[in-house]
């Protein structure tokens, strides 16, 4: 069995999620093994007994709450430079750490390493929508040059195309609490656009490595109904673009979240 000791999956769990055990399972089922642990700041009997079900060691964030903070948290608990925040109700194919790994060994000075993804819902994986379908051209720069500053800004600049639990980043450059916190939805939009102005590649695999579970009991759900998405989305357009602009392109990005209502 292949084994690469310097990954890390952190999980993030969040009160009890009936996807939580599928989640774990495909990490243990990846045919490149690696690290795995777990942290959470919403201990409770639930994720504990899956810890210890999977021998995953569990970590308690009792410090400071949020999105962000917990994902930074899960981050500073692994040992290794690359670690892979996974969300829990997310499932990873069998060959996403091989396939990271065959990229991350042709250019270590990468920021991050991500692939594309698919969706599920209902518990079927769905054709790509359109949606998928633009955000796959927005990341063809990378494809061409993955380390110059205007590819990488590009890629980000008409809406937030890299799937968040699909990304492997490095601590090595980026440090140990790596993601924004500011926002409560975009805070990994936020997170890109920081990397895309520093020094170092987005290593894009263009191939659905994982796959991303829309579901109306989602974070992200919740935030969209509240319109707390469309606030952030604007203030993200308005980083990139002039204000004109960023209201014509919220104008089309409104109808592109209904994907996930």
């Amino acid at each position: 069995m292949k084994e690469y000791k310097n990954h890390t999956f952190a999980i993030c769990a969040y009160k009890e999620s009936q996807y939580l055990e599928e989640c774990i399972k495909s990490l243990k089922n990846q045919t490149v093994k690696s690290n795995i642990i777990m942290a959470t700041s919403t201990p409770n009997d639930y994720i504990k007994s899956l810890a210890e079900k999977h021998n995953i060691e569990l970590f308690i964030n009792n410090g400071e709450k949020g999105i962000g903070q917990d994902w930074n948290f899960a981050v500073s608990q692994a040992k290794t430079d690359y670690v892979t925040v996974a969300h829990q109700d997310d499932i990873y194919c069998e060959n996403y750490l091989e396939e990271i790994v065959k990229k991350l060994e042709k250019g270590k000075d990468f920021l991050i390493a991500f692939s594309d993804y698919n969706e599920i819902k209902n518990g079927e994986t769905i054709p790509l929508t359109t949606n998928l379908k633009i955000k796959k051209l927005l990341l063809f720069p990378l494809r061409l040059n993955n380390r110059w500053k205007i590819n990488k800004k590009f890629s980000i600049a008409f809406g937030s195309s890299i799937c968040c639990p699909a990304v492997t980043v490095n601590t090595k450059i980026l440090g140990k609490r790596p993601y924004k916190t500011e926002l409560k939805c975009d805070l990994d939009w936020d997170t890109w656009y920081e990397f895309s102005k520093r020094k170092g590649r987005f290593l894009y695999i263009p191939k659905p490595l994982m796959k991303h579970r829309i579901h109306e009991e989602s974070e992200t759900s919740n935030l969209i109904h509240n319109n707390v998405r469309l606030e952030e989305d604007f203030l993200m357009f308005k980083k990139f673009w002039p204000e004109w602009i960023a209201k014509l392109l919220m104008k089309k990005y409104k109808d592109a979240i209904k994907t996930n209502g």
